[in-house]
């Protein structure tokens, strides 16, 4: 250990028992070999761990593992890096003298190993996580719940929370904890993290739109039964009504089919943007943090007697922003194909709409020309117009989110 190691852990060590306290603004990171061997992490890391370099260095990373984590957690960790992929999650670690912290650690592939930034997390998800991370580790130690199976089991409780996958779930959570991160240091999101959030939350709205409008399509679906129900009454009287009623519940039933389009299976226009958004965001987050790890490596290096290895991660961590940052824009194309064809989708819809008040206007027709019966149909016209004007406010809300996407996508893409 050297008197500088020693200075930090002292002042690690100086306050409180049980979590080791550490500032929002604190960035750290560690490189590893392809079996996550410790080869390289900066001072914070040793600071925040309480273990000397000599420790650290050439140590397995499960040295700061704590013995509360789910082992599910790593299976998952170690099988998407394995496999090539970026990974992120709550993790919390021990210390040398038996105390803990939590980090939200972003990892991913380099040649020859790993890489690894952590940030404290803040958000209220990461509570919601620790609860579910309890959950695992009781089955695991008391129902026998081996790591791959509790592995699957993370994904579906996430799953159960409104996450569709473990990548929708760390993009949430890595873009959840930088905006609480940017609100603990007093530093607005850059820009581009900024206009990814907004794109984000914007098309999780359009799902809430969609939804309400199949509700509605739902809910006056009983219009074309209670039609046929009073055509049947009115006998001969009653054949409009009923050859009304089989075009609007025919109508009802494109409408709803649109819906479903859009939304269900993995290659709809809907999943197609969300998986694509999702995906930009969080490496566009990666990516600040990786920038501004590379930029936080100045009084390691002045502490340092060889700052070869340093300065070799600090030009990975800039090359890495660069092609993250890229990689994020390049996606956006879909995005812009898939909001050009919502767009035209839509247009669809509201020839269905259209269709609606035209069957609207045969029953307030029909309802003229009866005697005694035109109360009933009125009951019906008043369902067939407040159903209506709720879809058509929910299709010019989904255009003006749609737009809200188009516009952010072209921002985005000017920066590139």
């Amino acid at each position: 250990m050297t008197q500088h190691d020693a200075q930090m852990i002292a002042q690690t060590r100086s306050g409180g028992v049980g979590e080791v306290s550490f500032d929002a603004k604190d960035l750290f990171y560690s490189r590893t070999d392809p079996r996550g061997v410790i080869i390289e992490g900066n001072s914070i890391f040793r600071r925040i761990s309480g273990f000397g370099w000599q420790e650290l260095k050439g140590a397995p990373h499960k040295v700061v593992r704590h013995p509360d984590m789910p082992k599910g957690v790593f299976q998952l960790y170690w099988d998407r890096l394995k496999a090539g992929k970026q990974v992120g999650a709550y993790v919390k670690n021990k210390t040398k003298d038996g105390r803990f912290y939590w980090v939200f650690a972003v990892a991913w592939p380099i040649e020859g190993g790993y890489l690894s930034v952590r940030i404290k997390p803040h958000s209220e998800l990461f509570q919601s996580v620790i609860q579910i991370y309890e959950d695992l580790r009781e089955a695991e130690r008391d129902g026998g719940l081996t790591p791959q199976k509790s592995s699957e089991r993370l994904v579906e409780r996430l799953k159960e929370a409104g996450y569709s996958s473990y990548e929708a779930f760390m993009s949430a959570a890595l873009a959840g904890e930088m905006e609480e991160r940017s609100r603990a240091v007093s530093r607005p999101l850059d820009q581009r993290q900024q206009r990814f959030l907004t794109m984000a939350r914007t098309i999780l709205q359009i799902r809430e739109e969609t939804d309400r409008m199949t509700e509605i399509i739902k809910a006056i679906r009983t219009v074309p039964m209670n039609m046929r129900i009073l055509a049947s009454r009115l006998e001969n009287a009653g054949g409009p009504i009923s050859a009304i009623s089989v075009n609007y519940g025919s109508m009802l039933d494109e409408m709803a089919s649109w819906v479903r389009g859009f939304i269900e299976g993995g290659d709809s226009t809907y999943n197609r943007m969300l998986n694509t958004i999702q995906r930009g965001q969080f490496l566009v987050c990666a990516a600040s943090l990786q920038r501004e790890m590379s930029t936080l490596f100045e009084q390691d290096m002045r502490a340092a007697k060889d700052i070869s290895a340093l300065t070799e991660d600090r030009e990975t961590l800039e090359r890495e922003a660069v092609s993250y940052n890229k990689a994020a824009i390049e996606a956006l194309k879909v995005v812009e194909i898939e909001a050009t064809r919502l767009g035209r989708s839509v247009l669809d819809m509201k020839r269905y709409v259209t269709g609606l008040s035209s069957t609207r206007m045969m029953c307030k027709i029909e309802s003229a020309a009866l005697s005694g019966s035109g109360d009933s149909l009125s009951g019906i016209v008043d369902q067939l117009d407040a159903g209506q004007d709720e879809i058509e406010a929910r299709l010019a809300k989904i255009v003006e989110l749609n737009t809200v996407i188009q516009s952010n996508t072209a921002m985005l893409r000017a920066m590139s």
